[in-house]
C-alpha cells in the first residue's frame, strides 16, 4: 500500500466520469490507498474488502489526522480484544473535523470504552448457541430459524451483538456445517421462514449464495427466505447486477438492512437500495438505538423518512444488547419509549419502527410502546392520543365469541383455512386459547411448586 501527497490527486481529477460518481474525499482516499490512478477500483466491492483499514497507522494517513500517544495506546488495547475493520467507502463518510461526535466514526472505530465490561455483560446475550440444534442454526420461534451462513462482515461494527464470532477464523462455517443446517431445516417441517445472517451472507461469493438459496427453495415447507445484510450501508458496491439477478431467481426473498443514521444514506447506498427494490425485493431496516449516535427522535424520524423515500420500511429499533463491550452504547429503555412517543402521530405510521428489547437469555423480541390505554371498565376503554386528547371507546354490550375446538380441518365456519393445521400452543397463547385447559404458567424453579412435589413424594 503506498501513500501519496495530496497533490497527486490532481492528476486523477481530470476524469470527469469519476468526478460525477465519487466524492472528493473518496478520490483522496482512493489515491492514497492505490496510486495506479484507476478510479474504477473504488466501485469494486472486492477491491474495497482487500483494502479494508485494519490498523491505526493506515487510518491516520487516510484521514490526515494524528492521535495522541495516550489515545493510540488505548486504541491498540481495544483492537487486541475487538479487532478493527473498516471499508474505504465507510471511512470516507467520517467527518474528521468532528471525530468525537461523528456517528460514522463511533460505529466504525474502536474505543477504550469497549473494554469497560460490566458484571451483567454477556458473551452470548441472546443465548443463540443454547438454542442451536445443529451448528449455525438457532431455532427459537416455532415456525422460523436463524441460519448463520457466514461469520465475515464488510466492517466490524463496534455495536455488534456477535462480537464473539464475527471475524473469528475458527467460526467460519464449512460447507459441511451449511449442509447440516439445510438438512435440519429439511427435516423440520414446521419451519416455513429461514433468516440468513452471520456475519453477512452477502460476503459469500455469488455462486455459493446461489447454491444455498437453491437448496432452501427446494424444501417444500420453506415459504420465505430472509437475508440480513449491512452491505448497502458499509459496502453498497456489493449489490451488483449479477447478485440481484441471483436473488430474483429465488423469490420470495425479503431483505433487512441496517442503517442507524441518516448520514449513511448516500448516493451509493441509495443506488444499491434502488437495485434491490426495482427487482421486486421487499426491503426493511433494523436500527440499533445507540447512545450519542442516534438517541434523538429527530435523527430517528429523519432516518425513517429517508428510508421510506427509498422504499425501505423501518422495521425494528433495537434496544442495545447486553453484549460484552457495548455498555457505552446503551441508553435507558425510557429513551427509546420517548423517541417512539415523539414519533407516533407526528409522522406516517409505516415510518415508525417497532421498538424492541431482544430479551437476554433467549426470550426473543419484546415490543415496547408508550401506554395509550388509561383505564378499562366492563364495556368501555379510556384512551389517549398523541396530542393528549382523552377519549373513550364503547365496547359491545353483547358479544358471543366463536369457540374453537381446534378441529381446523373440519371447521365449517368463516374461519376455515385451506392450509390450517393443528399445532401446539406455546406460552401466553395457552392461556388465551379456548381449547387449552391451562389456567396458569409457572416457572420450573418455583419454590412453592417444588414444595408441593416434595409433599407428594413423601406421601
Amino acid at each position: 500500500m503506498s501513500f501519496l501527497k495530496a497533490s497527486s490527486v490532481c492528476v486523477l481529477l481530470k476524469k470527469d466520469f469519476y468526478m460525477d460518481n465519487i466524492t472528493k474525499t473518496q478520490q483522496n482516499v482512493a489515491t492514497l490507498i492505490d496510486d495506479t490512478a484507476n478510479y474504477t477500483n473504488w466501485n469494486d466491492w472486492e477491491w474495497q474488502l482487500r483494502h479494508s483499514i485494519r490498523n491505526i497507522t493506515t487510518f491516520e494517513k487516510l484521514l490526515g489526522i494524528k492521535f495522541t500517544r495516550e489515545r493510540r495506546e488505548q486504541i491498540e488495547k481495544t483492537i487486541d480484544k475487538f479487532p478493527m475493520c473498516i471499508t474505504p467507502y465507510y471511512l470516507s463518510l467520517i467527518d474528521k473535523n468532528n471525530l468525537d461526535y461523528d456517528p460514522i466514526f463511533k460505529q466504525a472505530f474502536p474505543s477504550i470504552d469497549e473494554l469497560a465490561l460490566q458484571n451483567y455483560d454477556l458473551e452470548d446475550p441472546l443465548s443463540e448457541d443454547s438454542d442451536s440444534p445443529v451448528p449455525g442454526i438457532t431455532h427459537r420461534y416455532p415456525d422460523r430459524v436463524l441460519f448463520l451462513v457466514s461469520n465475515l462482515c464488510a466492517m466490524y461494527c463496534r455495536h455488534c451483538t456477535r462480537k464473539r464470532k464475527v471475524g473469528d477464523i475458527d467460526s467460519i462455517p464449512s460447507k459441511k456445517k451449511i449442509e447440516a443446517g439445510i438438512d435440519y431445516i429439511r427435516n423440520t417441517p414446521q419451519v416455513r421462514d429461514v433468516l440468513l445472517s452471520g456475519g453477512d451472507p452477502f460476503l459469500l461469493s455469488d455462486q455459493y449464495l446461489d447454491w444455498i438459496l437453491t437448496e432452501l427453495k427446494e424444501i417444500d415447507h420453506v415459504e420465505v427466505i430472509r437475508i440480513g445484510t449491512r452491505t448497502p450501508v458499509v459496502l453498497p458496491y456489493r449489490i451488483t447486477e449479477n447478485l440481484v439477478e441471483i436473488l430474483k431467481k429465488h423469490q420470495p426473498i425479503w431483505i433487512n438492512t441496517h442503517f442507524n443514521h441518516p448520514r449513511e444514506l448516500t448516493r451509493s447506498s441509495i443506488e444499491a437500495l434502488n437495485k434491490l427494490a426495482d427487482a421486486g425485493i421487499p426491503l426493511g431496516n433494523q436500527s440499533v438505538l445507540l447512545a450519542k449516535v442516534n438517541d434523538c427522535y429527530r435523527i430517528i424520524k429523519d432516518l425513517g423518512h429517508k428510508l421510506v423515500k427509498n422504499r425501505v420500511r423501518p422495521y425494528y429499533l433495537y434496544q442495545c444488547d447486553l453484549s460484552e463491550g457495548l455498555a457505552h452504547f446503551r441508553t435507558p429503555i425510557g429513551k427509546g419509549i420517548e423517541i417512539v412517543e415523539r414519533l407516533i402521530g407526528h409522522t406516517s405510521g409505516f415510518s415508525i419502527p417497532t421498538y424492541v428489547v431482544d430479551a437476554p437469555g433467549g426470550g426473543g423480541k419484546i415490543p415496547i410502546m408508550p401506554n395509550y390505554i388509561l383505564s378499562w371498565s366492563t364495556n368501555k376503554v379510556v384512551l389517549r392520543n398523541y396530542e393528549g386528547v382523552i377519549t373513550t371507546y364503547r365496547e359491545p354490550d353483547h358479544y358471543e365469541t366463536v369457540l374453537c375446538d381446534r378441529n381446523c380441518k373440519d371447521c365449517d365456519l368463516e374461519l376455515n383455512l385451506s392450509s390450517a393445521e393443528e399445532y401446539n400452543t406455546v406460552g401466553i397463547e395457552k392461556l388465551i386459547a379456548d381449547y387449552d385447559k391451562t389456567i396458569s404458567l409457572t416457572p420450573s424453579n418455583n419454590e412453592r411448586f417444588q414444595r408441593r412435589n416434595e409433599y407428594k413424594d413423601n406421601e
